[in-house]
C-alpha cells in the first residue's frame, strides 16, 4: 500500500463506513487504511495534549446538546462558557456592524467581556498595500468611498494586545480572514461568512441551480474551461 496515497473523502459515503466505526476498503485511499500512521498521531494528540483533547470534547458534547435546535451563535457562547473563557474578541466587517453590536450585547448578556475590531482599523491607504488605483471605488456621486483597505494584520494584532480567550470573524473577506487567523494568538472560530451575494449564507449557492449542474456551476465561477 503506497503512503502517497491522498484521500479525498467527499467521494465516499462516509455514512457507510467511518461515522459508523468502519474503513473503506473498496477503495484506494481511504485514510484510515493508507494512512494509519497519522491517524495514530492524531490520537496520540488527544493522550498528550489535554487542550486539544478538552476542546474536542466540549465541542462535541455541545454538538450533541444543540443538534438542529441552537444557533451558531448559541453554541459558540455554550463552547467559550463550557471551556471557561472570559474574553471575547470580535474581528468584523464595517458594512456588518449592526451585526456586530448585536452580537456584542449578546456576549455581554451572557457574561463576558466582549473587544471589538472594525476592519478599517489603522486607516490603511491602499494604495500602501500596492493596490491598483482602479480598485479604490468611487461612489456615483464621484466621492471614494474604498480607498481604505481593510487592516486583518491590525485586527488580529489589537486582539492579542487585549489577550482574548477567544476570537470571532464576523464578516472579513476571504484572505482577509485567512491573515487574521494566522496571526490571532487566540484560537478563532467564523461566526458569520461575508457572502454578499446570499446574506452571507455561503452554501446557498450549493442548493441553486449553479449547484445542482456541476458545468453550469463552473461557468457561474469564471471557472469556463475552454
Amino acid at each position: 500500500m503506497s503512503s502517497n496515497k491522498k484521500p479525498t473523502c467527499h467521494l465516499c459515503n462516509s455514512f457507510q463506513f467511518c461515522t459508523i466505526g468502519k474503513a473503506n476498503e473498496n477503495i484506494n485511499n481511504c485514510p484510515m487504511v493508507h494512512k494509519k500512521k497519522i491517524e495514530e498521531e492524531a490520537l496520540q494528540l488527544y493522550s498528550s495534549n489535554e487542550k486539544i483533547k478538552e476542546a474536542t470534547k466540549v465541542a462535541s458534547i455541545i454538538e450533541a446538546e444543540g443538534y438542529i435546535a441552537w444557533p451558531r451563535l448559541k453554541d459558540t457562547i455554550e463552547y467559550a462558557s463550557r471551556m471557561n473563557y472570559t474574553k471575547i474578541g470580535i474581528a468584523f466587517c464595517v458594512g456588518l456592524l449592526d451585526e456586530a453590536k448585536k452580537i456584542a450585547k449578546i456576549l455581554e448578556k451572557a457574561q463576558f467581556k466582549v473587544y471589538s475590531v472594525c476592519c478599517k482599523t489603522g486607516s490603511l491607504k491602499k494604495t500602501e498595500l500596492g493596490i491598483p488605483k482602479e480598485y479604490t471605488m468611487r461612489s456615483k456621486t464621484g466621492f471614494t468611498i474604498g480607498w481604505i483597505s481593510c487592516n486583518p494584520v491590525a485586527q488580529a494584532l489589537l486582539l492579542n494586545d487585549c489577550e482574548t480567550d477567544l476570537n470571532l470573524i464576523v464578516g472579513l473577506c476571504v484572505g482577509h480572514d485567512i491573515t487574521f487567523t494566522q496571526l490571532s494568538k487566540a484560537p478563532v472560530s467564523t461566526l458569520i461568512a461575508k457572502d454578499r451575494s446570499s446574506p452571507h449564507n455561503p452554501a446557498l449557492i450549493l442548493y441553486s441551480r449553479y449547484g445542482d449542474n456541476v458545468t453550469s456551476s463552473a461557468d457561474f465561477l469564471g471557472n469556463k474551461k475552454e
